[in-house]
């Protein structure tokens, strides 16, 4: 295993165990309030073990620490019975500041990669799609047309992450994962959005149903970023969501159009 990776390793380690220990002292000082001892749930044990070995540290971690919003807001309730009550808000606040600022996640350094392919391949492949859709009213040829594309488009967009990581100050990020990173967000975002025509026979069902997939798409991922990087949900959906659909929007003008104009009739 590589020396970087151990060392973050024990780091990360290093800051789990710090932040756990003083979770424990915060549980025994409720148990001793309230004589009440709980066995920890294993579910939720091996439910956030998945996400953080899946979709990253930062991520499981923060999704986890949402719902110490809730705890806080009880704990309020109970500062001037027990003071002490005051230093658990306060250590509770500082947890997610040292999340931000020490842990160590791949996935989230990577994340730059993933959405330059995510958000390509999406705007491009809407508007790509939507206008296939008018001028090649055959689903068929637009899911071929569509995959030998994507393909391509693919490795082009994964040697442009590798290039542009290589310019990249961040000594970090290593070229290579940059560009896989990139290629694999770009061809599985592409896989999706030409599914439905190798479903679907009618052209405008697999139209509405990749739109439905896109919005599906950038909301899967807009919610992942902005656990992970504590960003706001709401303007972060719409920007990709405004970009992507008015892309296909005028995709399906300029289809139509062509399909007019040379008289295609496929």
């Amino acid at each position: 295993m590589d020396k970087d990776i151990l060392n973050q390793d024990d780091h990360n380690r290093k800051i789990l165990k710090e932040i756990s220990k003083e979770e424990l002292k915060h549980y025994n000082f409720w148990k001793n309030i309230t004589k009440q001892d709980f066995k920890p749930n294993k579910f939720k044990i091996y439910w956030y073990v998945f996400l953080a070995k899946t979709l990253g540290l930062s991520f499981a971690l923060r999704l986890m620490e949402s719902g110490e919003e809730n705890a806080q807001r009880f704990y309020s309730k109970y500062q001037k019975e027990y003071p002490k009550v005051k230093e658990i808000i306060e250590d509770e606040e500082a947890h997610e500041e040292k999340l931000i600022n020490i842990l160590n996640d791949e996935r989230l350094s990577y994340a730059g990669a993933i959405v330059l392919g995510l958000n390509d391949a999406l705007v491009e492949f809407t508007g790509t799609l939507a206008g296939l859709t008018f001028a090649f009213a055959n689903s068929t040829i637009i899911a071929t047309t569509g995959l030998i594309m994507g393909i391509a488009a693919s490795l082009s967009m994964a040697a442009s992450g590798y290039l542009s990581s290589k310019e990249d100050a961040n000594v970090d990020i290593n070229p290579i994962k940059s560009a896989i990173y990139t290629g694999i967000a770009y061809i599985v975002t592409v896989s999706l959005l030409v599914g439905p025509y190798f479903i679907f026979e009618n052209v405008y069902v697999s139209l509405v149903a990749m739109l439905i997939i896109t919005v599906f798409i950038i909301a899967t991922y807009t919610f992942y970023i902005s656990i992970a990087k504590k960003i706001e949900f709401k303007e972060r959906f719409l920007e990709m969501a405004f970009i992507s659909l008015g892309v296909a929007f005028l995709s399906f003008i300029i289809g139509y159009s062509v399909k007019l104009i040379f008289g295609i009739d496929a």
